[in-house]
């Protein structure tokens, strides 16, 4: 079977760390052509990655007859612009998280993507593709820990380089769109449904346009999730689950730091810890694998836009809470 051949929208970081060499390791595809805004970095970028083309401009890559699919790790606010124009060159979309900078702009590329069925369009929320993951939902789904009560979770990491698009509110940055995406993601993910309401807290950090530090809670029908996310302060990441008969621990429930090694989670039942291990896996190949795959059979993409969609409301519920000071319906 030939393997989809794959062409990366810049050479951000993500994509040279992360992404193309999950894409390189991969069954299903291979990165054939990468694009920068100058012809030198993306000379520079196909040389260091061992990619075969190299364009410079994204409109010379979206242009290019044999590449398939585009990965899209611009910055938040080009998200749906590019996003669209590959759609309209006819290429398959997987898309950075988090889809679009608010709801609205969200819906302008599932709309889009509606009117062109052919093309398979996904948000990259990696860490769903990981092995863990799906063990982890499955002793939810089973009633291992008996019915959900409450999720917590924190994500953060140290971020003070000024220039960084992550420190740049018209580019999207800020705690909330980068990494708070994930915490909604997995509460409703867990909760396995959408949460009715929700209150914020941003605390606003002097010099900062972004929001650097997001709290929040999330009311579900019979349960809550509540999570914090910082940009400045120590990387850290954890996720437990709390039912009415046991609890789940997800140490690394984002990325492993120490890429190549098992990851573990622990299930406590009446008292009792039980450590499961879970192999090495990189779930940049899994997802890219799997989004592949719909591709190649002709299927729904693993992951619906309107997931993405759906965590985005929540996105936008808890940015107004913060500013309003109170409960937001999420509508």
């Amino acid at each position: 079977m030939q393997k989809l051949r794959w062409g990366v929208l810049s050479s951000a970081k993500i994509g040279r760390e992360k992404v193309i060499p999950a894409i390189q390791m991969s069954k299903l595809g291979e990165v054939v052509a990468i694009a920068s805004r100058t012809q030198e970095s993306a000379d520079l970028a196909a040389k260091e990655l061992g990619i075969a083309r190299a364009h410079g401009s994204y409109e010379a890559l979206l242009a290019d007859p044999n590449v398939d699919a585009i990965y899209n790790p611009l910055p938040n606010h080009l998200h749906v612009p590019w996003s669209i124009k590959a759609i309209e060159a006819g290429k398959h979309v997987l898309c950075e998280k988090p889809l679009g900078l608010d709801v609205a702009d969200t819906e302008k590329l599932i709309k889009f993507a509606e009117q062109h069925p052919k093309v398979h369009v996904m948000e990259a929320f990696m860490y769903r593709f990981h092995p863990q993951w799906k063990i982890v939902v499955n002793l939810v789904r089973e009633g291992r820990i008996g019915k959900i009560r409450s999720v917590q979770s924190n994500f953060s990491y140290n971020n003070h380089e000024a220039d960084n698009i992550r420190n740049r509110v018209d580019w999207g940055g800020g705690a909330l769109l980068d990494i708070g995406c994930y915490c909604i993601s997995l509460s409703r993910l867990i909760f396995n449904e959408e949460p009715s309401r929700v209150v914020g807290q941003i605390t606003p950090y002097p010099g900062q346009d972004v929001d650097c530090l997001a709290s929040a809670i999330m009311s579900f029908s019979e349960g809550t999730a509540t999570f914090s996310v910082s940009t400045k302060t120590e990387s850290e990441q954890h996720v437990k689950i709390y039912g009415e008969k046991g609890t789940i621990n997800i140490p690394l429930p984002f990325y492993n730091p120490n890429s190549g090694t098992d990851t573990h989670i622990e299930l406590k039942l009446d008292g009792v810890v039980e450590h499961i291990t879970v192999p090495a896996s990189n779930h940049y190949t899994e997802m890219t694998d799997a989004f592949a795959e719909s591709i190649r059979t002709n299927t729904a993409v693993p992951t619906a836009l309107s997931d993405a969609l759906a965590n985005m409301k929540v996105i936008d519920a808890i940015f107004a809470s913060a500013k309003q000071d109170g409960w937001v319906a999420i509508k």
